[in-house]
């Protein structure tokens, strides 16, 4: 890694301008460690432009809290050939959405990643299924090319930092996790605000809407599933963006009663994206993979195109080990 590192550090100090994507549907992770690496490589005089491929361009509720805004681009208006592209917190192509064809044009293309199932791509390969976050991944990209951290650089990384642990609970968590996210620390920006921004604050019908979710909580012991789900037409009748439910995961996989927990959230398009989370009895990564998706062992997602009853029947089967 610390030759990767290198190389990609070099390639990045002599560039004038560097294009850079996360996932579609960013989290906290992706839109931290790409925003995060923005205001770093800026602070160096280096021009940026970050975009994601959604359509619309949508910024989630708690990401006007984060710094380095002023990069965001729609995805019609970033580089077609990019001379240099990041790609940050991304284990497929198929992720930058309306982006991919962008980062097959690149000159450089420096793959910024810490999911295991992640296809290695990129003509710089940073990638490491050990690490607790890409954020992580550009902190020490940052310490490689070396400088100043700006304040607001690290307030962004921070925030990728402690959402893809957890709040420092998840199973990637290591001593030298706990040391970046020290260091992160030491600069000067408002802990609690963001802390608050990124777990309180929640409206009203939000919280309607998880009541919702909740009532339709079925368990499944045969295949040690527990799994809810949600509608285009349940999120247009609370008046809530799909965004704001992507913490209902972690509310339904506090049910003791199985190892696995899921949500289906229906996209605009018909299909169903699926979170999966596990206490640790079964590689979500793996499940995950066999319907085109990817992730962790212990966090992993797809979405299926398949009606909704269907696609808990073909999850219920993957997780039996049968074939979906």
């Amino acid at each position: 890694m610390s030759g990767e590192l290198a190389r990609a550090a070099e390639v990045l100090a002599a560039a004038t301008k560097v294009a850079m994507a996360c996932h579609v549907n960013p989290d906290t992770d992706a839109l931290g460690s790409m925003l995060g690496l923005s205001i770093y490589l800026r602070s160096r005089g280096i021009e940026t432009v970050c975009s994601f491929g959604n359509e619309p361009f949508d910024l989630p509720r708690w990401a006007e809290g984060l710094p380095g805004r002023e990069a965001l681009v729609q995805p019609k208006e970033f580089p077609k050939e990019p001379a240099v592209m990041v790609t940050c917190d991304t284990a497929s192509m198929n992720r930058l959405g309306s982006l991919a064809a962008n980062a097959t044009k690149a000159g450089a293309l420096i793959w910024i990643d810490h999911h295991v199932s992640n296809d290695g791509l990129g003509t710089i390969a940073l990638v490491d299924p050990a690490a607790s976050s890409t954020c992580e991944m550009v902190y020490r990209l940052v310490r490689t090319m070396g400088g100043e951290l700006p304040a607001e650089a690290a307030m962004c990384l921070y925030a990728g930092l402690v959402t893809d642990t957890g709040r420092f609970q998840y199973q990637a968590v290591r001593p030298e996790t706990l040391r970046v996210a020290a260091d992160l620390r030491e600069h000067p920006f408002d802990h609690a605000r963001l802390a608050q921004a990124l777990y309180e604050d929640n409206g009203a019908a939000y919280l309607k809407l998880l009541g919702t979710a909740l009532n339709r909580l079925t368990l499944e012991p045969d295949s040690d599933l527990v799994w809810t789900y949600l509608t285009q037409a349940d999120l247009a009748e609370a008046g809530v963006h799909p965004s704001e439910t992507d913490d209902v995961i972690d509310v339904v996989r506090t049910a003791r009663e199985t190892d696995v927990a899921a949500v289906f959230k229906q996209q605009r398009d018909g299909r169903f994206k699926v979170s999966l989370r596990s206490r640790g009895g079964h590689d979500l990564s793996a499940v995950a993979s066999t319907f085109g998706g990817g992730g962790h062992r212990l966090a992993a997602g797809y979405t299926s195109p398949h009606g909704l009853a269907e696609a808990v029947e073909r999850l219920k089967s993957a997780l039996l080990g049968e074939q979906p």
